[in-house]
């Protein structure tokens, strides 16, 4: 009825406004609705049932009927588009504001409506219903997966975060493991025998008891064909030594492979998926962390606290992600600011909070970066070439001229790193000699990017443009079969990440880098995991990256600083590795 509604405004109303009688025909109705005569009589007596329009039937032939429509098309859409919002039909009030909104500011009203919408809320209770804190926040694209064996990106592996326990934990203020399903764990002397002992009690969401059944079934199913087995390459052997004991056995030594139980891949599912079908599991599945999927679409995303959880009840009762529509410019939207985290860093005066707010800086444990693809013939195949691009765009000037969040050059994957380095300046005769040698025969490169890149990325493409050097900047969806890509890698549970970079089957450099590279970059890796010193583990890996560096396979760009604005009442909060609040901590202070 709403959109009928709109629809005969459209047609008879438009320039006129509500409250004036209108002169029609059933025949002029029936043909604004694409309808039959008969059809549009319903409607129209609906639409005054509701009181939407007053109907005044012509008298006799040749007189015609008057229709008068009783609300405003500005405020009508603007309160259809809130109520559908507050119902968790964003993506229809997208719709409608854009099929009806022209010639109205019913879409900037909606904007600053949804500013104060999202964000922290605390609800007092009433008539015997308890109070409630939730949060509600924006984001441009669903997650591409919730399967923690199938996790390689930010937003989803921190949603498996908050539905899914690990055996440990990584404490990034502490610097070392934790307890998690397990409260105690150990090994044998060579590092090829780990036993993990399970907290009694720990309950999956839909109130089963966890064993260490679910544990092997979990390792079991991540050890198939999935993103993620590389967390248990060298397993040779699972036992339930009882119902809270579990062994693993490794074929080579391991030193971290409790760090490697701390990974997002490595959590833990009911057995049997809780007697479910893998697909029907994932459209609400069952973890054992402290928020639990109520439900789950391809516009909304509702978790509810999980208040049997072993490490306490998490503060906030609800988190409630809207997933907007592609086509929305998160810029007019207008994120509130303590969201700036996860969406494109402005910093400018004018975008920041009133002065009661604090504001929170951190150097991100991340690095971009440029990854040419090696299994693809092109100008890349020569490292002289490559050599070439490495300094052209340099990361100085690229800091320099695009600011923002970019806050200090990569000369690695650690930003404590870069910060001991400098890079040389751009030397024209250095870069002349290499493209020389090179023999670069002007063919273009093609660049893939999500759109978070793609201003880095053009920035790329004018210096090569400068030198010569023709690019074209292409969707990342066919960025397996592009000359280059720039991409992160964050180091959430430090060096295990570095190691997922090179073995997730879907990153960037394992599907970039030859087979000849990434078995001598495998056996290195063994190498590193084998090292009863972690001095001599980093220097390990630090040769896999400097490796990469100086035949610039990998081009490191610069590295990131997380900003996010915090209102003085919301306590609680602090950045996790992902670049994410973790949502259990959080609390709302108020004041009688």
């Amino acid at each position: 009825m709403n959109e009928h509604y709109l629809k005969l405004y459209d047609r008879f109303a438009e320039g006129k406004g509500s409250g004036i009688p209108i002169e029609v025909t059933l025949e002029d109705l029936a043909a604004a609705l694409f309808c039959t005569v008969r059809n549009a009589k319903l409607i129209l007596r609906r639409l005054v049932e509701e009181q939407l329009v007053e109907w005044l039937p012509g008298r006799g032939r040749g007189n015609y009927s008057q229709i008068t429509f009783h609300a405003g098309k500005e405020d009508f859409l603007f309160n259809l588009s809130v109520s559908l919002a507050q119902n968790g039909e964003y993506k229809q009030a997208f719709e409608l504001l854009s099929e009806y909104g022209n010639g109205t500011h019913a879409k900037e009203q909606f904007m600053t409506w949804l500013n104060g919408h999202f964000g922290y809320k605390k609800e007092e209770g009433t008539e015997g219903l308890p109070a409630s804190d939730s949060l509600i926040f924006p984001v441009l694209h669903p997650p591409r997966t919730l399967d923690p064996a199938e996790a390689n990106y930010a937003f989803d592996s921190h949603l498996q975060h908050q539905i899914f326990d690990r055996l440990l934990s990584f404490d990034e203020q502490l610097g070392r493991i934790v307890p998690g399903i397990a409260h105690h764990w150990k090994s044998d002397n060579n590092a090829t025998q780990w036993t993990f002992y399970l907290r009694k009690g720990i309950r999956f969401h839909h109130g089963q008891e966890l064993t260490s059944k679910d544990i092997v079934f979990t390792f079991e199913r991540l050890r198939m064909d999935t993103q993620n087995q590389w967390i248990l390459r060298e397993v040779a052997e699972m036992i339930s030594l009882g119902p809270r004991v579990v062994r693993i056995l490794l074929r080579k030594p391991n030193r971290i492979f409790d760090r490697f139980m701390c990974s997002v891949g490595a959590s833990i599912l009911p057995f049997g998926l809780a007697g479910q079908e893998e697909t029907q599991f994932w459209t609400q599945p069952i973890g054992t962390g402290p928020f639990k999927v109520v439900s789950y679409s391809n516009h909304r995303m509702k978790l509810a606290a999980h208040i049997d959880y072993h490490h306490g009840r998490p503060y906030l009762d609800e988190v409630d992600i809207v997933i907007m529509p592609e086509d929305c410019d998160p810029e007019s939207i207008g994120y509130p600011a303590v969201l700036h985290t996860w969406g494109k860093f402005i910093q400018e005066e004018r975008d920041m909070p009133t002065n009661d707010w604090e504001t929170t800086e951190k150097l991100r444990q991340a690095c971009t970066m440029l990854t040419w693809n090696l299994n693809r013939g092109g100008p890349q195949q020569s490292e002289a070439f490559r050599r070439a691009v490495r300094m052209i765009v340099h990361p100085g000037e690229m800091i320099a001229e695009l600011g923002g969040a970019r806050i200090l050059p990569a000369f690695g994957f650690r930003p404590d790193e870069s910060r001991t380095l400098v890079i040389d300046p751009l030397r024209p005769e250095r870069v002349r000699s290499a493209l020389k040698e090179a023999g670069y025969d002007g063919t273009a490169l093609q660049i893939s990017v999500i759109d978070k890149y793609k201003e880095d990325a053009e920035w790329i493409r004018k210096r090569l443009e400068d030198w010569g050097i023709q690019a074209e900047i292409c969707n990342y969806k066919i960025w397996e079969d592009a000359d280059c890509t720039i991409s992160s890698i964050i180091l959430a549970e430090d060096e295990v990440c570095e190691i997922e970079t090179y073995e997730n089957r879907s990153s960037v450099l394992r599907k970039y880098l030859d087979k000849e590279r990434m078995g001598w970059i495998t056996e290195r890796i063994d190498d590193a995991l084998g090292a009863e010193q972690v001095e001599t583990r980093r220097i390990v890996l630090r040769e896999i990256e400097q490796h990469l560096r100086d035949e610039a396979s990998v081009i490191f760009l610069h590295h990131r600083q997380l900003n996010t604005f915090l209102h003085p009442f919301v306590r609680g909060i602090s950045l996790n590795a992902l670049g994410w609040i973790d949502f259990k901590d959080v609390w709302l202070e108020t004041y009688d």
